[in-house]
């Protein structure tokens, strides 16, 4: 058994050995960047990256984490897409929000992460060329669809390119020390009704506010000691904020999924998911008559959610996620069908499956 100053100089050498191989990396990766400009090809690849974190994760035996391999390998690619050139991505801010957080798990500390203040911005952003892709939340797995985000589908160009799941984890931070001091407690709504028990358990007299985002709720308690945020363990760290009740999401599997949108499709993965977005006639069992096709298909419908088209009364758009891409030949079959039955009807997109 070696002594520690051994360990330590052979971890040195294996550093070294790292650095050379993450620059031998580099060095092809500008050689790929300079190929693909020359054929005129996207230089992200989100497919390619995609594969790659598949591919070290099913080689990874260990001690590592899959986890934390695909966390090494995701910034080893946001480093080396930098040489390349400059991924933009917009995302519901300000930082330290959830987006931002999935944002961060899916592009890097590289890529260049560009705050807005409403969703619909996300979507101008990307529509305008503004920035390359969008993180938009769809739905979390306490208080389900966020509706906002499906709205903005219904007039967009955009194709949904990618979706992720991001495990929430809610703080109760504050400028004070002291719990018992809250006067008043700030967070996004969607939080809000995360943490509904915990609240009405723990603080059942404080006032409840509701604002645009949980890192706007940090940056107020930076001026009021009476008040209190729910929000991320990165906006305490951001702000300075004392952290009072750590994880009080009622429930221990809190998810939010997000999806990827851009302004060109994706190619099959053989591992799919396709979104449809569509309006029917209102007469008894129209719904029931135009899903008919794709059990018949043996296609599976994930989700499907309704919402006001807000254009004439009592007129619904419905949101279905499908398994299988759009030019899969039984998929495709099935959305011709659909979409003769259709007032309205548009493929939102089709992407690989999200972990």
């Amino acid at each position: 058994m070696g002594n520690l100053p051994e360990f330590r100089k052979k971890i040195d050498e294996i550093d070294d050995k790292i650095l050379a191989l993450l620059n031998k990396r580099a060095k092809i990766v500008l050689e790929i960047g300079k190929i693909k400009q020359k054929e005129n090809l996207e230089l992200h690849s989100p497919i390619r990256e995609r594969d790659i974190l598949l591919r070290v994760e099913r080689n990874n035996q260990g001690p590592f984490s899959a986890e934390s391999i695909r966390t090494i390998f995701r910034e080893i690619m946001s480093a080396s897409l930098s040489l390349e050139g400059e991924l933009k991505v917009a995302y519901l801010g300000p930082k330290a929000t959830f987006s931002h957080l999935a944002s961060l798990q899916k592009y890097g500390t590289s890529a260049q992460l560009i705050p807005v203040g409403q969703i619909k911005e996300v979507f101008q952003e990307v529509e305008q060329g503004r920035v390359d892709y969008g993180v938009v939340p769809i739905e979390n797995s306490t208080d389900g669809t966020v509706t906002r985000t499906l709205d903005n589908f219904v007039d967009t160009t955009l194709r949904i390119t990618g979706e992720l799941y991001l495990d929430v984890h809610n703080f109760l931070v504050s400028e004070s020390t002291h719990i018992e001091h809250l006067k008043k407690i700030y967070s996004h709504p969607q939080p809000i009704m995360q943490c509904q028990r915990w609240i009405e358990k723990n603080l059942p007299h404080v006032q409840i506010i509701e604002v645009e985002s949980t890192a706007r709720a940090a940056e107020i308690c930076l001026t009021d000691p009476n008040a209190g945020a729910i929000t991320s363990e990165l906006a305490a760290k951001l702000y300075g904020l004392h952290i009072l009740a750590r994880r009080i999401e009622d429930q221990v599997q809190n998810t939010t999924r997000f999806l990827i949108v851009s302004r060109k499709p994706i190619h099959r993965t053989g591992r799919d998911k396709t979104s449809i977005l569509f309006s029917i006639k209102d007469k008894t069992g129209a719904l029931y008559q135009i899903l008919q096709p794709f059990a018949a298909s043996k296609i599976n419908l994930t989700k499907i959610e309704s919402r006001p088209s807000k254009k004439k009364p009592w007129e619904y758009f419905f949101y279905v996620d499908l398994e299988g891409h759009e030019e899969d030949p039984k998929v495709k079959k099935a959305l011709l069908g659909l979409q003769d039955q259709c007032l309205f009807f548009k493929v939102l997109g089709s992407y690989p499956v999200g972990n």
